[in-house]
């Protein structure tokens, strides 16, 4: 987001990003990497079902704790739950 004057008037200008996304701002990759996280899965266990590497899933993972504002797999899966 940024500020641009033009003509003597502000404006905000401000990208959104494209593609599937949930209400949290999760892709759909992030959503079911989580889901699997919260239902207990490991990195390894992920990394292998969705045919990906332990460092992407951990990297996801990252992205997803970030974006949720959670540090842990215990709070992702209360926050799982609490959407249900």
């Amino acid at each position: 987001m940024y500020e641009l004057e033009l003509g003597g008037e502000s404006f905000v200008v401000m990208s959104l990003p494209t593609g599937t996304t949930s209400p949290e701002g999760l892709s759909s990759a992030e959503r079911e990497v989580a889901n699997d996280a919260a239902a207990g899965l490991s990195n390894a266990a992920i990394a292998k079902k969705r045919g990906r590497s332990v460092r992407t899933i951990a990297n996801q993972l990252a992205s997803v704790y970030r974006k949720l504002s959670v540090a842990s797999r215990a709070e992702l899966a209360a926050r799982s739950l609490e959407r249900r």
